[in-house]
């Protein structure tokens, strides 16, 4: 990977929506060997995926939460609990972490009764947990932009 790569990877991170002749335009490329470029990264797996970033107020699920989480360390108990996390709708993000906890999810729903019931209905009744520490998200201060690209 080179500079112009690097170049096409900051500025697709900040607009997704980047025409191929703006970004060329913009990484100082013709337009053909900025699509060649970018349809190699995509084949490389460093650009993933494209997607758009809703606010979450806006589709009534401003109310957010991590929740951190204990989960028995067996295989199976493990396994379990990830692919009911990866069918949860309400659960926006998932890491599986070293140490205690030993994972953390970030849940958005309406508000806190409805937190209440995913903690109750869902949330417990996940496969192999024994403990859920839940923390408020109060303001978010930085929203992911992508990854720094040096």
């Amino acid at each position: 990977m080179d500079a112009i790569d690097r170049r096409i990877l900051r500025e697709l991170q900040a607009d997704g929506r980047l025409s191929n002749q703006e970004l060329a335009q913009r990484v100082g490329l013709t337009p053909s060997p900025c699509l060649r470029r970018v349809r190699q990264l995509e084949d490389d797996g460093v650009i993933e995926t494209y997607r758009a970033v809703v606010a979450p107020a806006a589709v009534g699920r401003g109310f957010e939460v991590f929740a951190s989480v204990e989960v028995r360390r067996d295989r199976d108990s493990v396994a379990a609990f990830e692919a009911e996390v990866r069918s949860t709708p309400d659960v926006v993000e998932a890491y599986r972490l070293y140490g205690a906890p030993g994972c953390l999810l970030r849940i958005a729903v309406a508000d806190s009764d409805a937190y209440e019931r995913f903690w109750t209905d869902q949330l417990i009744a996940l496969p192999g947990v024994s403990d859920v520490n839940s923390q408020m998200i109060m303001k978010r201060i930085k929203s992911p932009r992508g990854v720094p690209v040096d």
